[in-house]
C-alpha cells in the first residue's frame, strides 16, 4: 500500500530476469536518487555470478528468494513473458510495487489477472519500458496538450529492422508465448500511437506476415487503428532486415546512435542462439546516446500541423514553416520510466502507463493478430482514455 511517507524514503528495488531488458534498467535505477538496486534473481548460475560480480549486489535463483531475503519495496519483472502473471501476482501478494516488462503478458486473461492482483493488494503496477517514453514522443504529447496544433487526426509509426534474425529464445518467436513482432514490437508501436491519439482506440484491422520458412514467427505487420474521436493510425513493422527505417530517420538507429548495417545470418542452433543472446545482453541497450532514439519514423498529423522526430528533438510543420524543438539527450527513456514509477509509488503523480494502460496496449496486439487470422475488423473492450494534464 502506498503511504505519504513513501515520498521521502528510498525504494529498494529488485530485478527478476537479468537478460537484456533487466540489465538495461540498472543505470536508470542508479541515476534516480529515490531508488536503490537491492539485487536480482535469475535461474542461470553464470548470469548470477557475472551480475553479482559486476554490480556488487546479491543474486538469487528465484523471485521467491529475492523477495524473502532482499528486503524489497518494489520488483521489476523482466522474466520471460509467460512468467509475468505468476511473478506479478507473487510480488503483489507480498505487497511489493511492480514494474513489468512489455509485452505485459502472453494473454489478455493473464493481463486482467495481473491488474486485479495489483488492485487487490493496493500496489502500483506499471507496464513498460516502451518507446512511448522517448523524449520526442513526450514532446509531441505536450504540444498536443497545448492546443497549438488542434486535435490529432492521424498518427503513423513505421519501423523496419532485423528483429527476426537477432539471437532469440524459442519463446520470443512463438505468439502463444508472447513472441513475434506484433506482440514484442507492436507493444512499442501501439503504446506510442495510443499515447499520441488519446488512448481510447475503438477497433483494429490488421494483416500479419510470416514469410521465412526457416524462421517461423510473425515477422511483419500492417495495422490500422481507429479511435473513438475519429482519429486514425497505422503501425507498420518489418523485422526481416533487408531495409532499415534508419534510412528515413537521418541514419540514426533505435537507441540514438548512427545506424550500422548488419548482415542477415542463417538461423543458428538453439544453443548457439542462447549463448549469443546472453552475450548481447551486456551491451545491447546503451544508457546514453548523442541523438534522440529512432524506433522508426513517427509522424503525427493534427488539424493545424504535423510533427516528427529529429536527431536533436522534434520537427514541427505549420503554415508558418518548419521549426525544431531541441530536447535533452542526456536523459534516457528508462530514466523516465523510473521517474514515473517513483512518482506513482510516492503518490506525487498518477502513472499513465499503469496496469490498465498496459492491458489496453496488449489488447491492440491481440486484436491485430486476431484480425489477420479472421480477416475482419476487431472491436476493443479494454481501452482507457488518456487523462488530460495541465
Amino acid at each position: 500500500m502506498t503511504h505519504a511517507s513513501d515520498a521521502a524514503k528510498t525504494v529498494r528495488i529488485g530485478i527478476v530476469g537479468f537478460g537484456t531488458a533487466g540489465r538495461a534498467f540498472v543505470p536508470a535505477i542508479a541515476k534516480h536518487s529515490g531508488f536503490f538496486f537491492a539485487g536480482f534473481a535469475d535461474p542461470s548460475s553464470s548470469v548470477r555470478e557475472r551480475g553479482a560480480r559486476e554490480f556488487g549486489v546479491a543474486a538469487y535463483e528465484s523471485i521467491d528468494a529475492l523477495i524473502e531475503r532482499g528486503a524489497l519495496d518494489a520488483v521489476y519483472v523482466a522474466s520471460p513473458t509467460t512468467l509475468h502473471r505468476a511473478h506479478v501476482e507473487l510480488a503483489a501478494r507480498a505487497g511489493k510495487h511492480v514494474l513489468v516488462e512489455k509485452p505485459m503478458a502472453a494473454t489478455l486473461d493473464d493481463a486482467r489477472a495481473m491488474v486485479a492482483a495489483a488492485d487487490a493488494a493496493g500496489i502500483v503496477l506499471l507496464a513498460g519500458h516502451s518507446h512511448s517514453y522517448d523524449q520526442p514522443i513526450h514532446a509531441m504529447r505536450a504540444l498536443i496538450d497545448s492546443g497549438e496544433l488542434g486535435r490529432v487526426r492521424m498518427v503513423h509509426t513505421w519501423c523496419f529492422s532485423d528483429w527476426i534474425y537477432r539471437p532469440r529464445r524459442p519463446d520470443e518467436l512463438d505468439a502463444s508465448q508472447g513472441g513475434g513482432v506484433t506482440l514484442r514490437q507492436g507493444s512499442h508501436q501501439f503504446d506510442i500511437i495510443r499515447l499520441l491519439a488519446g488512448g481510447a482506440a475503438r477497433s483494429v484491422r490488421a494483416k500479419t506476415f510470416d514469410w521465412d520458412p526457416e524462421r517461423r514467427a510473425i515477422g511483419a505487420h500492417t495495422v490500422f487503428i481507429e479511435f473513438d474521436d475519429g482519429a486514425a493510425a497505422t503501425a507498420v513493422y518489418n523485422g526481416y532486415g533487408r531495409f532499415a527505417s534508419a534510412e528515413l530517420c537521418f541514419d540514426i538507429g533505435e537507441w540514438g546512435f548512427p545506424a550500422q548495417s548488419r548482415a542477415m545470418a542463417k538461423p543458428a542452433s538453439v544453443e548457439d542462439e542462447l549463448r549469443a543472446k546472453a552475450e548481447r545482453a551486456h551491451n545491447a541497450i546503451p544508457a546514453s546516446a548523442p541523438n534522440q532514439p529512432f524506433f522508426g519514423l513517427t509522424l503525427v498529423s493534427c488539424e493545424r500541423g504535423e510533427m516528427r522526430q529529429s536527431p536533436k528533438g522534434l520537427l514541427v510543420y505549420t503554415r508558418d514553416g518548419k521549426r525544431e524543438i531541441q530536447l535533452p539527450t542526456n536523459v534516457s527513456p528508462r530514466e523516465l520510466v523510473m521517474r514515473e514509477f517513483h512518482d506513482a509509488i510516492s503518490g506525487r503523480k498518477r502513472a499513465v502507463h499503469d496496469g490498465k494502460w498496459g492491458l489496453a496496449n496488449l489488447e491492440v496486439c491481440a486484436a491485430a493478430i486476431a484480425s489477420s487470422e479472421r480477416g475482419e475488423e476487431v472491436f476493443l473492450e479494454h481501452q482507457v482514455a488518456l487523462e488530460r494534464r495541465a
